[in-house]
This record gives C-alpha cells, structure tokens and sequence, in this order.
C-alpha cells in the first residue's frame, strides 16, 4: 500500500509539474518567504504539496457560494492560500488545517501579510483527529484515497454543508455541480440529510387525509411511493439537498402535485404546491 502510495504522488507531482497551467502559476508565485521555502512535489503525511492554482481556489469558493456568515475549514491548508481568499475575497471567517509545522508557520504569517489574521486561524494538526464539524464550507486538496477516507465524517455533518475538493472526487458519491477541466477541475457536495424510511403524512389534500411515503436513498440521489387514498404511485424528480425535499405526485384527481418538505431528524414539514402554495403538510418517521 505504501509503495503505490509514493508512486501515485511521485506521478501526481510530475504531472502537476509538467502542465501548462500548473506550471505558470507556480512560476508567478511566490513560495514561502524568508524564512521557510517549501518545494513544489515535497512529501508530507500521507500527501504531497501542490499549490491551488488561484483560478481555481477563486472558482472553488464561488461554487460554495462563500459569504460573510460562513466558517470555512480547508483541509491539509498547506501556505494559507484558500482560507486567505475565503477571508480577504468573500469576508469569511476561516480556518486552515496543516499537519507540517514549518508550513503551518508559513500560513500563519501569510495570514498577517494578507491582513485577515483576525479572520483566520491556522491549526497545526492531522485533518483526521482535528473537529471540523462546525464548519458551513469545507474546501480540500487531497489524494483520492484519502477524499474516501475521510468521506464518513463529512456524511456525518450537517445537511447543507458545502464541500468542494480540487482535482478529485469522492468515488460513488456523485457530485452536484464540477467546475473547470482537466487539472484545474474541482468539486462540489451539499451533505445530504437522511431521507430514507417509511413516513407517515398528515395534512394531505388539505384535510387530515393520511398519506405514506416510503424513500429510498443513496447519497443525495432518493427515490421511492407515497401512498394516498389506497393507490400506491412512484414519486417523479425526487430531489434531496440538504434536509430540503422536493418531488412530484398525483392527487386523487390526477393533477400534477409538488412537495417540498424540510427535514429534521425524524419529522418534516413543508407544503403542496401547484404554481403556488395549496396547503401545508407534516410528516412523521416510522421506521428506517
């Protein structure tokens, strides 16, 4: 394991090194200062560093739609690059999380050149033993394995998180939306809630008709039936972003309906809607 390990980095690093976009970035910029030069391609724990391209951690900030209210966490921060921008360019509060010490020193004084050191926080630490859970953004620039590594804890945060990776996915969870091509490409999630279960619903048709829905869930893609007035239907265009639910059914006349529900542990809430708001419906889980 340890020996594909370096030959995938040492293959990403030349890669990196070779393509013209990588290279005239790396050119243009400065790497470190006086005090601490770190080497494009230079190991680390379980990676390598490779500086974001500015285009890209620009357009990976802009995907998650970065705004003043969020706390943004970039994970293995390297010099400070992105949680910089996510301060300085979007008004963010930001934290960076660096297991090499000398470059952990390095974003905390890039932090003080950018004049956003009231605004990020450098932590010299493992990104597997540090809490990120509070975060609203999460940005990260690791190798595949360890995008699948540390996929569980991401899971677990809370929906509507926003996620973006440089370069590489995280296997079988799709994402929503993919900026650039080629290696200047990234990625983005919204954490999905947990959709899956039978659920017991009230307020159909605008009265105290009972309807059961039964969803499916693998990621953010659900599926599933609702049954109403004894005629079980499968639901059409069922979409799942963050805790917010939204799908089409036929009522007991035929029409086209659409509900759109939030999702909090194991009630939801939300409305019937033909062009506008019909009436309002909640929801209970049963089972899992």
């Amino acid at each position: 394991m340890k020996f594909r390990f370096l030959v995938s980095a040492t293959a990403l690093a030349t890669a990196f090194a070779m393509n013209p976009v990588f290279a005239q970035s790396a050119e243009s910029t400065q790497l470190g200062d006086e005090k601490y030069q770190p080497r494009v391609g230079q190991s680390g724990k379980d990676v390598i560093w490779v500086p974001t391209n500015d285009a890209v951690a620009d357009a990976m900030l802009k995907v998650a739609k970065v705004r003043p209210t969020d706390l943004v966490y970039d994970l293995g921060a390297g010099d400070g690059k992105i949680a910089i921008a996510a301060a300085k360019n979007f008004g963010a509060t930001a934290v960076g999380i660096e297991y090499n010490k000398d470059m952990a020193e390095l974003a905390r004084r890039n932090t003080e050149r950018a004049g956003v050191s009231d605004k990020v926080k450098i932590i010299h630490g493992d990104i597997f033993v540090e809490d990120f859970s509070k975060a609203t953004v999460v940005t990260m620039y690791l190798l595949p394995d360890l995008n699948l590594k540390i996929r569980p804890t991401i899971l677990k945060m809370a929906p509507g998180t926003r996620i973006v990776t440089n370069s590489f996915n995280m296997g079988d969870w799709e994402p929503d939306d993919t900026i650039g091509t080629g290696y200047a490409q990234g990625y983005f999630w919204i954490v999905p809630g947990k959709a899956a279960g039978k659920w017991a619903l009230k307020g159909m048709e605008g009265s105290q008709q009972e309807a059961t829905l039964e969803l499916t869930q693998s990621y953010q893609r659900v599926g599933g039936t609702i049954k109403l007035y004894g005629t079980t239907q499968p639901i059409l265009g069922a979409t799942l972003t963050g805790n917010r639910l939204k799908f089409t059914f036929l009522d007991h006349s035929k029409q086209s309906r659409i509900i759109e529900a939030t999702i909090n542990g194991d009630e939801l809430s939300g409305q019937v809607l033909e062009n506008s708001p019909l009436y309002s419906i909640t929801g209970t889980r049963t089972s899992q």
